[in-house]
């Protein structure tokens, strides 16, 4: 069992994103996962001015974010795609940490309502991710036209889903375990 926390990518008020989130979320869980969902509506972080190291007295509730964020084996964002990049939600609410996130791999889930499924986010993601000491895995679980993939409930209505993204969370797991035996070895710093 592993720690991951999945996190939330937009803020938007009828955002699909919390859909896929929390079907992501629950297939951790049945895989025997302990899943934190790092949604920014709820964490209501302002605007970044300094990084969680830098802070004096940090708030209570971002005190346990960040020990959520440390004790995290892996991560799992979730991407809209604004202007063929990320959101500034999901930039903001990666930047509060760094040492946090040093050799965990990330997975990172993107989407978008139209064909090109919000793969020029995950890209561009890609890029952060490994700047952050969190690579991601080879593969990227992209989600064209997330709203006929998914109901107004969240409900799945597109079964082709299941097999890609049962693959998706296999390799994931692999990099998982494989960076935490490295953990143990000790750090290359």
């Amino acid at each position: 069992m592993a720690k991951i926390v999945v996190i939330v990518g937009s803020v938007r008020s009828e955002r699909n994103g919390i859909k896929v989130a929390k079907w992501i979320v629950e297939k951790l869980q049945n895989r025997g996962h302990q899943v934190f969902l790092a949604d920014p509506m709820e964490l209501a972080l302002p605007l970044l001015d300094k990084m969680y190291k830098e802070m004096e007295s940090p708030t209570e509730k971002l005190q346990e974010f960040q020990k959520i964020i440390k004790d995290a084996d892996g991560y799992v964002p979730i991407t809209p795609e604004y202007n063929h990049s990320v959101s500034s939600a999901l930039k903001n609410t990666l930047d509060y940490f760094l040492e946090e996130y040093f050799f965990k791999p990330s997975a990172i889930v993107s989407y978008s309502v139209g064909s090109f499924s919000g793969i020029l986010a995950g890209n561009h993601l890609r890029q952060i991710l490994a700047e952050m000491g969190t690579p991601s895995i080879p593969s990227q679980l992209p989600i064209s036209k997330v709203q006929e993939v998914f109901d107004n409930d969240g409900k799945l209505l597109d079964e082709n889903y299941e097999k890609r993204t049962s693959r998706f969370l296999d390799e994931f797991e692999w990099y998982v375990s494989a960076f935490a035996k490295q953990r143990e070895t000790g750090m290359p710093y």
